[in-house]
């Protein structure tokens, strides 16, 4: 089952979740991505790509709860970096909870397809894309980084490796720890829809893409770089 990615959908996919269910899948989230260091991959790419003091707009599309936004916000803080922040999702949901979970901060939230990005925001730096992109089938994808390079903005995905490993750890570890039925059902189809490096580099040649890095990184996850322009 680790030939080829599964197309099965997730649980979060669906529409009319318990809005108490959704929360506690997405703070559960946000534990397993900072104890396991996922967030580290998304400060290693931006730390690539921007120059502290220099001015830039980042947009994480498929924000859910903020999570991801709000550990941005605190590195860049820490880092020096002049980073504006907004998140986009299309589960208005999850846009009202990030916007409670990041009062104060300063940072943007848009309910609506990422595709949309640019009418809500003149000028975009950075896409970045955090466990969202294995949600998304192959055409998709390549939708993604067009977009991207058409309008000349640099992409960060952060997303899953698909490995027996990967799936039998979180398998385990959500059976006995987590609360949330959607953490147990999930996590481990998470990593069933995930990639192998091999796939990122066919879509990126796909899609057109000529300037872009794709790096293996801890624990069992890739780091995706798409640079701007063709």
């Amino acid at each position: 089952m680790f030939k080829s990615r599964s197309h099965k959908k997730e649980l979060l996919d669906g529409d009319h979740i318990p809005e108490a269910d959704l929360f506690l899948n997405l703070r559960e989230l946000d534990r397993i991505n900072h104890l396991l260091g996922g967030y580290r991959i998304t400060f290693s790419a931006l730390e690539k790509i921007l120059e502290p003091g220099k001015p830039c707009t980042l947009v994480d599309i498929g924000c859910g709860g903020g999570d991801t936004l709000k550990r941005i916000n605190q590195w860049r803080l820490k880092k020096g970096y002049g980073i504006s922040l907004f998140g986009v999702d299309i589960k208005d949901v999850c846009i009202s909870y990030a916007k409670q979970n990041n009062a104060g901060t300063g940072i943007g939230f848009i309910c609506d397809d990422y595709r949309n990005s640019f009418r809500h925001l003149p000028h975009i730096d950075v896409l970045h894309a955090c466990l969202f992109c294995h949600h998304l089938n192959e055409e998709e994808l390549i939708e993604l980084v067009r977009f991207t390079l058409d309008r000349k903005t640099v992409l960060v995905i952060n997303d899953l490796e698909r490995n027996p490993i990967a799936y039998y750890a979180i398998k385990w570890l959500t059976k006995f720890f987590s609360k949330s039925y959607l953490v147990k059902n999930d996590a481990p189809l998470s990593v069933l829809r995930g990639f192998k490096k091999a796939e990122w580099l066919e879509i990126l040649q796909k899609a057109g893409a000529t300037h872009y890095s794709v790096k293996n990184k801890w624990a069992f996850r890739h780091q995706v770089i798409v640079y701007a322009g063709r």
